[in-house]
């Protein structure tokens, strides 16, 4: 544990509703050794609001070793996806004061650890990577515009606004056990994203490729994608509309 004396002789002058004990989850490959918790102190009023601000404040005042990605700080890229108290969540949207006294980090579950609260996501993108996002259109409609008319344009909705950042994919049963085949949630829903355009040409290509046992059928509507998404997304319902699109093919 990281505890140093001088903060707790801070701690001493403190009102309790003040403060707040981060037990953050720590592995050094270079160490050789098992994973440990550090735990950290953070005065509210010497911090900002969220649980981000709290880890980016242990970084640059009390241990520099702490190892953990982070961006925008604006729930946009998907950089500092974790797990804080039980909940696959964004640090940078999860407000310090509406969590419990002792907050618990870990880095996304059942995934590979580069270090400290950083996964590793190289399957993660593979796999985004082989469902083609982007739009698929003939040699010549690529010189000119593509027209979408507004009907079509809201079943964009609840699609687009994904960030990629594997929180749904690690919360789910299924993609713990078969990271490896099962697409997951999260590409599953960028993937329907692509079949739902209207603008794109390889509709069946695409739902061929997905028509898999284990690429979309691993699925068993668990549903844990849908209630851990920070962005309040559906990636279940994606999934179960892809499902009936086979049936019509």
């Amino acid at each position: 544990m990281f505890l140093k004396k001088s903060n707790i002789l801070n701690l001493k002058f403190l009102k309790v509703d003040q403060i707040k004990f981060l037990k953050v989850y720590r592995w050094n490959p270079y160490f050789q050794d098992k994973p440990w918790f550090a735990i950290y102190p953070i005065e509210l009023t010497k911090c900002g609001p969220m649980v981000l601000d709290a880890l980016i404040q242990i970084k640059n005042n009390q241990d520099s070793t702490l190892t953990f990605r982070r961006s925008c700080r604006e729930g946009i890229c998907g950089s500092c996806s974790m797990n804080i108290n039980g909940i696959n969540t964004l640090a940078c949207l999860q407000p310090l004061k509406s969590v419990n006294k002792h907050i618990i980090i870990y880095p996304l579950p059942h995934m590979y650890i580069i270090k400290d609260l950083i996964s590793d996501l190289t399957n993660f993108y593979s796999q985004y990577k082989s469902i083609k996002p982007w739009l698929n259109v003939s040699n010549f409609e690529t010189q000119k515009e593509h027209f979408q008319s507004k009907n079509n344009r809201l079943k964009l909705n609840g699609l687009y606004e994904c960030i990629l950042c594997a929180c749904c994919s690690s919360s789910c049963p299924s993609y713990w056990w078969n990271h490896d085949k099962y697409l997951g949630p999260a590409v599953l829903l960028q993937a329907y994203r692509w079949i739902i355009d209207s603008r794109d040409r390889k509709t069946k290509q695409r739902l061929i490729f997905l028509s898999h046992k284990m690429r979309l059928f691993r699925c068993h509507t668990i549903m844990n994608c849908s209630q851990t998404c920070p962005k309040g997304l559906n990636p279940g319902n994606a999934i179960s509309l892809i499902k009936y699109k086979l049936l019509n093919l």
